[in-house]
């Protein structure tokens, strides 16, 4: 039987929808706060009565919320059983990340701090109707014609092969070296690490 199964191929998220709070919230949240935005917006289609708006979160992909003037902002939290989402993540530069802790106390927006993640650093908090958002900003720029996640499963292979329990800097650091010099050319006959200044 699995000799014709076939895989739907995905080719990068289209979109992510929300079941928000009413309209003007959902505007000072996704603009007001995360700066994404507001492209464009239309009743939901399915429920007439409620809005449907779309925010650009950066990457010209879409967020979009479904509004109701009934819901109101509750800071409830977020069931995160299986099959509930657990958290969203967003990406911020590193300028940013360094200012997101005093934009969000003044605020008074409760948040973990810093987290560590080895290969980015993270900072969480909840939305005005309690679902964890996630600000992470990555600590490397991936080679010309590299995606993050290519230097990722890189840094993986090169950690489990070292026994590491998790891909941090030096893993990330011999990823991009072992890419960059698998897809550039070089008149050196030997590439290895040198020390010019031992000499």
């Amino acid at each position: 039987m699995t000799q014709n199964l076939r895989k739907i191929q995905t080719q990068g998220v289209h979109h992510i929808t929300i079941t928000g709070a009413d309209r003007q919230s959902t505007i000072d949240f996704w603009e007001g706060v995360l700066g994404m935005p507001f492209v464009f917006d239309q009743p939901n289609l399915d429920r007439p009565e409620e809005g449907h708006l779309y925010f650009d979160p950066g990457d010209g992909r879409l967020i979009t919320v479904f509004t109701n003037e009934e819901r109101k902002p509750g800071r409830n939290r977020i069931d995160q059983g299986p099959g509930s989402l657990h958290h969203l993540a967003f990406n911020v530069s590193k300028v940013t990340f360094d200012q997101i802790i005093e934009r969000l106390d003044a605020r008074g927006v409760k948040h973990s701090d810093v987290k560590d993640r080895g290969f980015m650093d993270s900072i969480y908090f909840r939305e005005p109707n309690g679902m964890l958002i996630e600000l992470a900003s990555y600590r490397f720029e991936p080679p010309s014609g590299y995606s993050h996640t290519d230097v990722l499963h890189r840094a993986h292979l090169i950690r489990v092969a070292a026994g590491d329990d998790h891909i941090d800097k030096k893993h990330l650091a011999d990823a991009i070296e072992k890419l960059v010099g698998e897809s550039t050319n070089t008149l050196s006959f030997d590439r290895s690490a040198k020390n010019p200044f031992s000499k």
